[in-house]
């Protein structure tokens, strides 16, 4: 059997192991958070590699891919500094090809529910670092607020288009790309805190869509009738929206047991099953999606 573990500076209350088929072959996919402690996850990596077939980085990121420019994070690299033999990924792959979809989704089965709640406005939570997603919603002709200076560096500017999110990434990511990862992005235990922020900008908006963390610490306790896309999820997370009163929860992966999993998950997966032991290519990546049938996930809460 394959085996593809994502490692975490999530909580460990999220931890999840499964075992599933894809293409045909049985995969033990497996997440391991933890708790925001960086050192003990690169000692995990070193003390798992070559005896697993692929690694997923979760809770953080290598990098960000804003459209086709490449900024490292420095010090979630130090992170996998250990890792030799073993392929590891951050879920980029995924984001750039299967949340692409997730727009044309939220079209397709709930066009006329978005229009009736007040038509094609979504806030994206940050664009950056989920450029497909991002993009998805521009093509299929959303008005966009993009929160990335107000959520990953407290600035209160909301953006609005693709060429302010390149311009923003251009001019500050040489420099946050060097700050420690907690200051601009949530960990362990913070991931479970509620600081509604922005509320504005939520209200506003018939889609939220984005990081589940982002969306879960600053979105209103009232979101009735919003349409949530986001991954990750478990069933508490789903219970939470329920409670808020989203009407509408889409994830952009499967569904497994009760709960998505991260797109870096979900790309270690695909890698493991490739039985290549390396990171693929975007038209790899495409061509098994198209023949898993992979496509966005929709649940009716309210």
């Amino acid at each position: 059997m394959k085996r593809a573990v994502s490692i975490s500076l999530g909580s460990s209350k999220r931890n999840k192991a499964v075992e599933v088929t894809l293409l045909g072959e049985k995969v033990s996919i497996e997440r391991i958070g933890t708790d925001g402690d960086m050192e003990a996850a690169a000692l995990k990596y070193k003390e798992m590699d070559g005896k697993v077939d692929a690694f997923g980085v979760g809770g953080a990121d290598l990098g960000l891919m804003v459209d086709t420019k490449w900024y490292p994070l420095y010090s979630v690299n130090s992170m996998v500094r250990f890792i030799k033999e073993t392929p590891v990924v951050d879920g980029t792959g995924l984001k750039n090809t299967l949340e692409r979809k997730a727009a044309p989704f939220v079209e397709a089965k709930l066009g006329d529910y978005v229009m009736k709640m007040g038509g094609k406005k979504a806030f994206v939570m940050t664009g950056a670092d989920r450029w497909g997603l991002a993009h998805g919603f521009v093509q299929a002709g959303y008005e966009c607020t993009f929160g990335d200076l107000m959520f990953s560096l407290g600035i209160p500017i909301a953006l609005h288009t693709e060429k302010q999110l390149k311009a923003l990434a251009a001019l500050l990511m040489p420099i946050a790309g060097r700050l420690p990862f907690e200051w601009v992005y949530p960990t362990g235990a913070k991931q479970e805190e509620r600081k509604p922020k922005q509320v504005e900008h939520f209200r506003r908006a018939t889609v939220v869509a984005g990081d589940c963390h982002y969306i879960k610490r600053y979105m209103p306790d009232d979101m009735q009738g919003k349409v949530v896309v986001t991954n990750t999820t478990t069933t508490e997370d789903v219970a939470l929206f329920k409670k808020c009163g989203v009407k509408y929860l889409v994830t952009t992966t499967p569904v497994l047991e009760g709960r998505s999993f991260g797109t870096n998950m979900m790309e270690s997966a695909l890698i493991a099953v490739s039985g290549k032991k390396r990171v693929l290519t975007a038209a790899e990546y495409n061509e098994m999606l198209e023949k898993l049938g992979f496509e966005p996930n929709l649940q009716e809460l309210n």
